[in-house]
C-alpha cells in the first residue's frame, strides 16, 4: 500500500483543544466538521487513499492526529505528547498503523515528542526541541531512526508550538518557512522565505501538488510562480487552535522495507 492518510474526525470537545502561543478565539464545531471533511476530499481526489483512525470524544485535540506517530519508512514511531490530556490519543493510532503493517517503535518516559515537530526532508529529520518535544524525546527519535538511514537533526524552537508552525518543504527538498518565527534559518541547507505565516505549510500530494490553507494567497502566488499547483482549503477553525494543514492528516508514502 502506498498514497495512504490517517486522519481522525474531530470531537464533539474541539473547541476545548489547547492554545499555547496565540489568544483563545471561539471555535464553530459545526464549520470546522464541513472544514475538514472538505480537507479529506481533497486528499482524497489527488491520489491518497485515506483511513480514519476511530473519533476520540474525550480528546479535544485528537483531530490533529499528526502528532501521535511519526512515519518513516515503513517504521511508525509513536510518540509521547507533551501535554498530557493528548496522551491518551496514541491507543488508537498505534492499532492502526499496526494493522497497516508497521514496525511499532515507541517514545517511552521521561521523553516527549509531538509528530508535528517533526520535518522529513529526504533522509533527515529535523525536530524541533521545543515547548512539546524535550531532549530526551529527540535522543530516543535519533536512536530509532538511525539504524533505518534517518539522520536526525534538532532545531532550537521558541517562537512556536510545533516546528511544522514555523516550516514544511517542498517535494524539491528546498525547507520552506516563515523567518519571523524561526530562532535561526541557517539550520536548513535550502531555504525559501515565504511572505505569510499559514504559507509555510505545504503538503505534499505528489510532485507537483501542494495542499495549501486558504488565508496565504502570496504564497499561494509565489509556489505557484515556481510551477507548483496549490490546492487550496479553508481551515480556519483549526488554525484557531494552533492547527495547519500538516496536522490533520499522516501521510504514510512507503510501507515495504
Amino acid at each position: 500500500m502506498s498514497h495512504t492518510a490517517l486522519v481522525r474526525r474531530p470531537g464533539a470537545r474541539l473547541a476545548e483543544g489547547i492554545v499555547t502561543h496565540i489568544e483563545r478565539k471561539i471555535v464553530d464545531y459545526a464549520v470546522a466538521v464541513a472544514q475538514w471533511e472538505r480537507y479529506v476530499t481533497a486528499m482524497a481526489d489527488n491520489g491518497w487513499q485515506i483511513v480514519e483512525v476511530p473519533a476520540a470524544d474525550d480528546c479535544p485535540d485528537a483531530v490533529f492526529v499528526e502528532d501521535t506517530v511519526v512515519m518513516f519508512r515503513n517504521v511508525a514511531v509513536m510518540t509521547r505528547p507533551g501535554a498530557d490530556s493528548r496522551k491518551p490519543e496514541i491507543v488508537e493510532v498505534e492499532k492502526v498503523v499496526e494493522n497497516l503493517g508497521c514496525s511499532i517503535n515507541r517514545i517511552r518516559e521521561p521523553g516527549t515528542l509531538d509528530g508535528g515537530d517533526v520535518l522529513k526532508v529526504g533522509n533527515t529529520v529535523y525536530v524541533g526541541r521545543g515547548g512539546r518535544t524535550n531532549a530526551e524525546g529527540v535522543r530516543q527519535l535519533r536512536a530509532i531512526l538511525h539504524p533505518v538511514g534517518g539522520a536526525v537533526v534538532a532545531v532550537p524552537l521558541t517562537k512556536v508550538l510545533h516546528l511544522k508552525s514555523a516550516v514544511t518543504a517542498l517535494p524539491d527538498g528546498t525547507v520552506i518557512g516563515y523567518a519571523p518565527l524561526l530562532d535561526d534559518v541557517n539550520i536548513f541547507e535550502r531555504f525559501l522565505a515565504v511572505p505569510e505565516e499559514s504559507g509555510a505549510h505545504v503538503v505534499q500530494l505528489d510532485e507537483a501538488r501542494l495542499l495549501m490553507a486558504a488565508h496565504c494567497p502570496l504564497s499561494v502566488a509565489l509556489l505557484a510562480d515556481l510551477g507548483y499547483q496549490p490546492i487550496v482549503v479553508d481551515i480556519s477553525e483549526f488554525e484557531k487552535l494552533e492547527g495547519c494543514v500538516t496536522c490533520l492528516s499522516v501521510r504514510i508514502r512507503e510501507l515495504s522495507a
